[in-house]
């Protein structure tokens, strides 16, 4: 879809280069020659040929090149798919200020990252849990406005495999630049591999000493972890070790940068809705991060 809304771009760019050059000759011609005595029926006709050229006829073709050109594009923009070939279903809700994406098809849950396979449709149903967002990935096209209450559906499609930034893009407070979505296109054969390891991926051991004990009080009655806990109102943690970034691009996923935002994520991203962490000793907030980077398929 984006390829196609440049091809458009650049097309109708091209067309009104065109025709600034053409106006512009004509009328430094104008300018230049030198003036030529006419009789008045002369000036009529030449008057009436420029209004029927330039304001009905000109116009009328430049519309017409446009139409010609802009309409199958705009038609091959909700690209359909092939026969018997369904798109993939996946739903994302928009949080202040995080994505939850879930995959219907598996029951499968992430946060703040997007997979899809290579080459395949995928309709994305989006809707917002809270205030008005907006999907957006601009390498693959389209924005959708995420509605409390209301599921729209935008179609994606990826040409190629790689990674894509995706963003919000519809003001929705204090931290709306910082809800990044990581999008990545796989191979089909390594997407069923990715949400094979997940779609029965359950833990059974908590997070070890005064951890564990921080985690069933706290952490557990909002974070999703399953097997352990159902808390539905912040991101799902099951698979957070193998994601790219915490707070929705806020900050790299590594071993500092997990620490870091045990310690400091009312700093890194003001308003979000974790409370403080300042009451917990420091060695415990190691072991949950020592207990956190195990959460993977």
């Amino acid at each position: 879809m984006a390829q196609q809304v440049a091809n458009v771009w650049w097309g109708m760019f091209a067309f009104a280069t065109l025709v600034l050059v053409a106006v512009s000759a004509i009328w430094i011609y104008a300018l230049a020659r030198k003036p030529r005595k006419t009789s008045d029926e002369d000036a009529i006709r030449i008057n009436r040929r420029w209004v029927i050229g330039g304001g009905i006829v000109l116009p009328s073709l430049s519309i017409i090149v446009l139409l010609i050109f802009g309409i199958p594009t705009g038609r091959s923009m909700m690209p359909l798919p092939v026969e018997g070939e369904q798109p993939l279903k996946v739903e994302v809700t928009g949080h202040q200020w995080w994505w939850e994406v879930h995959y219907p098809d598996s029951g499968v849950t992430t946060a703040n990252q997007l997979i899809i396979p290579a080459g395949r449709l995928v309709d994305v149903q989006v809707s917002s849990a809270d205030v008005i967002h907006s999907f957006w990935i601009p390498r693959l096209g389209g924005k959708m406005d995420m509605l409390p209450g209301r599921t729209n559906v935008i179609r994606i499609q990826a040409g190629h495999t790689g990674v894509f930034h995706g963003q919000c893009s519809e003001f929705c407070g204090l931290q709306h630049t910082h809800m990044k979505l990581h999008v990545e296109a796989m191979e089909q054969a390594d997407f069923d591999g990715w949400i094979a390891a997940r779609e029965n991926l359950r833990f059974t051991a908590g997070a070890p000493g005064e951890a564990g004990q921080v985690f069933d009080d706290r952490c557990g009655q909002c974070h999703r972890v399953a097997g352990l806990s159902e808390g539905g109102r912040a991101p799902d943690l099951t698979d957070l070790a193998t994601r790219p970034s915490l707070g929705a691009g806020v900050i790299d996923n590594d071993s500092e940068g997990l620490r870091r935002w045990l310690r400091e994520h009312k700093d890194l991203k003001f308003g979000n809705a974790m409370p403080s962490h300042d009451d917990i000793p420091p060695q415990t907030l190691d072991q949950m991060a020592d207990w956190l980077e195990t959460l993977a398929p």
